[in-house]
C-alpha cells in the first residue's frame, strides 16, 4: 500500500512541511529506472527524494544523503533548477502528486505501479519533459485530468446497493480485501457503511504498519498480516519498507527464483514417473509371451505351415488358447520370436524399473532441498548452500549430466537419444555418440540426430532401430509424411569436415528404412 491514494494523501503534507521554501538543486539519473532530486537551502542540501520506478517495484524512498556516480548518470528536469517549491499537493482520488514552483511549472511523481512516471508540466499545462519516454501514453496526459471528484456520500453507496469498489476506486486489493471480510454476512446498507466508514477512520489515522502479509513484506495503513512495526511518520514508514524490501525482499527473491526452478524439476520428475508406471502397465504381462513360445514349441507337429493363428490347449490350465502367429515363418521360428520378444520385455521392465527408483530417489532429493531452501535466513546463508550442493547451480537449477542435455526415450533396454538444435546435434553425435552406437536421420531433410547407444555384445533388434527411425521422422521436416526415409548407419561412418556448418555431417555409408513418423 505504499503506493496507495491513502497513503500518498498522508505522505504529501509531510513532503510539503519539509521543502517549504527549499529550491531544486539538482535531478539526475544512473540507472535508467531511478531518479534522484535533492532539494536544498541556502546552499546546503536539506532534503532528497530517490524515485524507484522499476516494473517491479516502485516506490519513493528518502536518504539522508546519496552520492553521485562520477560516471554513467544524466542530469534531468534542468530548467527547474534553482526554482523554489511553493507547495506539494496531491490529486482527488488519484495515485501523483505534484511539486508546484514559483514560476507556476509543476512536477509531477505519477505512481502508478509499473506505469509510474514523472513529468514537467509548464504553468499553461503543457508537457515539456517527462522522465521515462517508453510510456507514450503519458504523452498525451492532461494534468488537469488527474483529479478525479467522485461522490463518496452514504446516499450513494446505498444507490450503488453496497458497490464500495465503484465508489472507492482507490482503495485497492489490500483494502479491499479487509473490506470484503469485514462486510461479510452483513446485508443492511446502513449497517455496511458504517463499517465502511470505520475502514476509512483507519485509513486517516496517523498509523503506518510494516508487516509480513502473504508472505511478503507489507506497508500497510491496516493492521493486518504479522506487523512487525507501527510507525507515526509515513517518511519513515516508507524508509522502513524499503530498507526491508531492499534486505529481505531480495532473500525472497533469491528463494522465489531457486523455488522456481526446484518445483519445474518436480513436476518434470513426476510426469516422467506417471508416463514409465503407464508404460510398465502397458507391456505384457511378465511370462505371456515366453508361455506362448513353449506352447507352440509342445505343439510343433500339430501347427500347419502358413498358419496365421494356433488354436492350443494350455497345458497349465486344460482351457484352448488362441495365439496369433506369421504366416510366413515355420512354427518353430514363430516361437522364437515368441522367446525373443519375452527376453526384450523382460529387458524393457528392467530398465524402466531401474528408471524409477533412479527417478523417486532423485524426486525425495529434490523436496528436501525445496525444504532446506526455505529455511535460509538471509541471501548469504542462501548463496552458501546453493555453492556447497554441487548439484545445484546459483540459480538453483539442476546441475544437468551431459546426457541430460539431449531428448531421451528408452526402448527394450536401449537408450534413444534425440538432438534439440543445430549445435545440440553436434554434441550428440560428436562427443556422446561412440562409434559402435547407431546414428539415425531423416533422408535430405533437415531434423535431428538420432543416436541408439550399443550395449556391448549384442546387436541392436530390429524393432529398437524402428522405433528410432519413427522419433528421427518425427522431428524432422518429413514430420508430416505418411511415410519417411530414415538413414541408418554405425556413427564410425559418420563425420564432420572442417567448415561445415553446426549439424551437418558426411555420412559415408549407410542403409535406408520407411517408417511412419511417431513421436
Amino acid at each position: 500500500m505504499h503506493l496507495n491514494y491513502f497513503f500518498l494523501r498522508k505522505l504529501v503534507p509531510e513532503i510539503s512541511g519539509k521543502l517549504a521554501g527549499a529550491r531544486l538543486s539538482g535531478a539526475f539519473s544512473q540507472d535508467k529506472d531511478e531518479l534522484i532530486i535533492a532539494f536544498s537551502r541556502n546552499q546546503a542540501p536539506d532534503f532528497t527524494i530517490r524515485a524507484i520506478l522499476k516494473t517491479d517495484f516502485t516506490s519513493l524512498f528518502f536518504p539522508d544523503k546519496f552520492e553521485r556516480a562520477r560516471a554513467n548518470s544524466v542530469d534531468l528536469f534542468k530548467t527547474l533548477y534553482e526554482r523554489e517549491i511553493t507547495s506539494v499537493s496531491p490529486y482527488e482520488n488519484e495515485r501523483a502528486f505534484s511539486l508546484n514552483f514559483e514560476t507556476g511549472d509543476r512536477l509531477v511523481f505519477k505512481l502508478f505501479g509499473n506505469r509510474s512516471n514523472l513529468l514537467h508540466f509548464s504553468p499553461e499545462g503543457r508537457l515539456i519533459s517527462l522522465f521515462n519516454n517508453r510510456l507514450t501514453g503519458d504523452l498525451i496526459l492532461s494534468e488537469p485530468g488527474l483529479n478525479k471528484p467522485i461522490d463518496q456520500s452514504e446516499s450513494r453507496f446505498i444507490a450503488l446497493g453496497g458497490d464500495y469498489k465503484t465508489m472507492f476506486p482507490t482503495f485497492g486489493k489490500l483494502v479491499n480485501r479487509y473490506l470484503g471480510e469485514q462486510l461479510a454476512g452483513v446485508e443492511d446498507l446502513a449497517a455496511q457503511w458504517q463499517i465502511v466508514e470505520t475502514v476509512l477512520a483507519r485509513l486517516d489515522d496517523n498509523r503506518f504498519y510494516l508487516t509480513e502479509y502473504e508472505g511478503l513484506t507489507t506497508l500497510s495503513l491496516l493492521p493486518v498480516g504479522e506487523v512487525h512495526e507501527v510507525f507515526s511518520s509515513p517518511i519513515a514508514a516508507v524508509n522502513a519498507f524499503c530498507l526491508s524490501y531492499f534486505r529481505i525482499g531480495n532473500l525472497q527473491r533469491e528463494k522465489e527464483r531457486v523455488t522456481k526452478q526446484l518445483l519445474k524439476q518436480i513436476r518434470q520428475t513426476g510426469n516422467y514417473l506417471e508416463a514409465a508406471y503407464d508404460k510398465l502397465g502397458s507391456i505384457s504381462e511378465t511370462g505371456r509371451n515366453e508361455h506362448y513360445a513353449n506352447l507352440i514349441m509342445a505343439n510343433l507337429h500339430v501347427i500347419a505351415p502358413r498358419s496365421e493363428f494356433a488354436e492350443l490347449i494350455d497345458f497349465y490350465t486344460g482351457e484352448p488358447v488362441r495365439i496369433r502367429l506369421k504366416s510366413e515363418l515355420s512354427a518353430a521360428k514363430n516361437a522364437e520370436a515368441y522367446f525373443r520378444k519375452a527376453k526384450n520385455e523382460k529387458l524393457e521392465i528392467a530398465q524402466l524399473q531401474e528408471n524409477i527408483e533412479a527417478r523417486e530417489a532423485e524426486l525425495a532429493l529434490t523436496q528436501t532441498r525445496l525444504e532446506t531452501v526455505a529455511r535460509q535466513e538471509t541471501v548469504k546463508e542462501l548463496r552458501a548452500y546453493l555453492k556447497s550442493d554441487t548439484s545445484l547451480n546459483q540459480s538453483g537449477a539442476p546441475n544437468l549430466s551431459f546426457e541430460s542435455r539431449f531428448r531421451k526415450e528408452t526402448c527394450m533396454g536401449y537408450q534413444i537419444f534425440i538432438g534439440k538444435s543445430a549445435k545440440n546435434n553436434d554434441e550428440l553425435t560428436l562427443k556422446l555418440a561412440t562409434k559402435e552406437d547407431l546414428w539415425l536421420h531423416a533422408k535430405d531433410v533437415a531434423g535431428s540426430h538420432v543416436v541408439i547407444k550399443s550395449i556391448p555384445g549384442r546387436k541392436v533388434p530390429g524393432p529398437v532401430i524402428e522405433r528410432a527411425a519413427e522419433l528421427a521422422a518425427w522431428h524432422s521436416k518429413r514430420r508430416n509424411d505418411s511415410l519417411c526415409p530414415v538413414t541408418v548407419t554405425p556413427k564410425k561412418f559418420v563425420r564432420k569436415a572442417k567448415g561445415m556448418a553446426a549439424g551437418a555431417v558426411v555420412v559415408e555409408k549407410e542403409s535406408v528404412v520407411m517408417v511412419v513418423p511417431r513421436g
